[in-house]
């Protein structure tokens, strides 16, 4: 099927973006810094670096079970079918979102994800005070907020977060948008390749079952810890008795972290579309 107009200019600015979004050449310093991270999670041992990899899955699996399982997300289907109907009144499910415009369903997603990354800025910014237990908070909250906006993005787009399979896919789609940079692209194309693929009439298909965050997320998550270190010396530079500099930080950073997960979710979210659309 040829596509419309509009759909080839969007397939035409996804490609424009993925050529720009993932050319990155890693720079001395950051390829001295990877081999580093490495040889330090090597000298764990594989039976270690398995064991820190499965609990870091079973640990994101069940913070999205408890989210998609939640009377929240139940508020927020009802709150995006509403967003559908300004569009066309006969939307009912999550899967009539499918047949409004594409321009339409990212009208819908942007005013959504205005949201989250406000969210993300005021966390980070408490964050940035310094207090042992925003401190402590910290990483989850920010893994929840963002796996919230790939949450609202897959219902924008029509799909139900109640099968195995999208839950899987969530994961995975976080896990590309937090890897390290030099490992995104890899990441990208298994994740299209994934979907273009895979049959998910079953509801209960899960797709594959291997581990999904590999040994290079950690890097992600030592990157984190860090951000706290830092936050914790700011945290003396106080500013009429406020700790100014460190919550500019912490929010500068958070922001910038939920600006690139959105980013990747929302382009996936839009290609996806297209394949589906164009099969």
């Amino acid at each position: 099927m040829k596509m419309a107009k509009q759909d080839e200019r969007l397939w035409t600015e996804i490609e424009m973006w993925e050529e720009r979004f993932f050319d990155h050449e890693a720079t001395d310093l950051e390829r001295t810094y990877q081999r580093w991270l490495e040889q330090t999670f090597a000298a764990l041992g594989e039976t270690t670096q398995q064991t820190v990899l499965e609990k870091i899955d079973t640990v994101m699996f069940h913070m999205l079970a408890a989210m998609q399982n939640s009377r929240s997300i139940e508020e927020l289907s009802r709150r995006i079918l509403n967003h559908g109907k300004v569009f066309d009144v006969q939307i009912e499910t999550l899967n009539d979102m499918k047949n409004l415009r594409i321009e339409q369903l990212h009208f819908i997603a942007e005013q959504q994800m205005a949201k989250q990354r406000l969210l993300s800025f005021g966390q980070g910014g408490l964050t940035g005070m310094g207090g042992a237990f925003l401190l402590a908070v910290d990483v989850p909250s920010m893994v929840a907020i963002n796996l919230r906006s790939i949450q609202q993005l897959a219902l924008t787009y029509g799909y139900e977060l109640k099968q195995p399979y999208e839950m899987m896919l969530i994961l995975k789609l976080f896990h590309v948008a937090t890897v390290p940079k030099a490992y995104q692209a890899d990441n990208w194309d298994k994740l299209i390749e994934g979907v273009k693929g895979e049959n998910v009439d079953d509801p209960f298909y899960y797709g594959s079952s291997e581990v999904i965050f590999e040994r290079e997320w950690v890097q992600q998550l030592l990157r984190q810890i860090a951000k706290g270190f830092v936050i914790s010396m700011l945290r003396k530079k106080m500013i009429q008795g406020v700790p100014l500099v460190g919550m500019v930080f912490g929010a500068r950073m958070n922001y910038q972290f939920s600006q690139q997960v959105i980013n990747i979710a929302h382009r996936f979210y839009q290609k996806r579309h297209l394949l589906e659309k164009y099969a």
